[in-house]
């Protein structure tokens, strides 16, 4: 992928500078984009309310919950720019709705947004590992790691638990707690969202019923939270990914080879707000999501990275460990070839 990321030899600043006009952030883009994502969310609650607690069929009302689930994933693109300060010009407007936002996706503003910054700051670094990204270990560590952690490594592997359990658990429960070392607004941020679904659910239950409430809020969120997952995961987990030490990383290389061009139906990419293009977001987390597909159509250098498509990112799901001699993910067969290997050598 390395030798179709640029025509010719460019810097992270100069491509920076090409790119600035467009990290301008648009009130009258953004504000247009709250709507047309807040306003059918609540058309959808209240249409999934209004066929669980009526005569209407509850097909409706799992239709509502099965549509609203993207519209909740693209909520959170706009909390997840809030977080960068990219979707207003104002840092308050930012707050304001990032912290909006984050209740209704179930995140805190500042403690989420802080180690997502940190993940900005440490992608493809393999000597930055571990806050803000998901588990990956290189096969030299899976090797000679305790048996212990290799069957717990292979079990937060799996498609099951990763898209399955693993959702729900970060947004319902994780999210619920400030992580280590994090600031007195980081902690803040976690009260408040805490307080503000405490709330939610009280009034819910006071106007809907709990047990409707809960039917309606749980699916959802968890529809959404595994939709996210996903795309976060195969934005930085595919074959060629970009990996080095920290010594010899290359900041450009991590932007635009170690974060994916998902190339996502149109529809997927109106719900995802455009994250697919994460090489761009990562290449400048200042730029909107809502011009980010514009980025990609007027900055030439940036047309040549090769997409991956529905079809290829589910290869994604059977390569778990980073091997730095082929400097590519691996699955657990080829890992186990390599083992193999190596112990036929010793003992010829």
């Amino acid at each position: 992928m390395s030798e179709q990321t640029i025509n010719e030899p460019v810097s992270r600043q100069a491509l920076n500078k090409i790119i600035l006009p467009l990290t301008t952030p648009g009130r009258g883009k953004a504000t247009w984009q709250i709507a047309n994502t807040l306003i059918p969310y609540a058309l959808l609650w209240a249409l999934a309310i209004y066929a669980f607690k009526t005569d209407l069929p509850n097909w409706i009302g799992i239709l509502s919950i099965l549509v609203a689930g993207p519209f909740l994933v693209r909520i959170f693109i706009i909390f997840h720019d809030c977080c960068h300060s990219s979707y207003f010009k104002s840092n308050w407007a930012n707050t304001l709705v990032g912290y909006l936002t984050g209740i209704l996706s179930f995140t805190p503003f500042r403690d989420w947004g802080k180690a997502h910054i940190h993940h900005h700051a440490t992608a493809g670094n393999l000597d930055k590992r571990g806050v803000g990204d998901i588990w990956t270990l290189t096969v030299e560590e899976y090797i000679t790691a305790p048996k212990l952690k290799r069957i717990t490594y292979r079990i937060f592997r799996h498609p099951l638990f990763m898209f399955g359990v693993g959702p729900s658990y970060v947004f319902l429960v994780f999210h619920r707690f400030s992580q280590k070392g994090i600031q007195h607004k980081g902690r803040l941020s976690v009260y408040i969202t805490n307080l503000a679904l405490l709330l939610l659910l009280l009034l819910g239950g006071a106007t809907i019923g709990y047990k409707t409430y809960l039917a309606i809020q749980i699916p959802i969120t968890v529809l959404a939270a595994t939709l996210g997952v996903w795309l976060f995961y195969v934005q930085h987990q595919y074959e060629e990914v970009y990996w080095a030490r920290n010594d010899v990383r290359d900041s450009l290389k991590a932007a635009l080879e170690g974060s994916s061009y998902y190339k996502l139906p149109k529809i997927a990419q109106w719900f995802s707000g455009n994250i697919g293009l994460h090489h761009i977001h990562h290449l400048n987390p200042s730029i909107p999501n809502y011009n980010l597909q514009r980025c990609h159509n007027e900055i030439q250098k940036l047309q040549h990275i090769e997409p991956m498509g529905v079809r290829k990112s589910f290869k994604s799901l059977h390569i778990h460990l980073w091997d730095e001699d082929t400097k590519k993910l691996i699955s657990f067969k080829a890992m186990n070839l390599i083992r193999k290997a190596r112990r036929k050598k010793e003992n010829p």
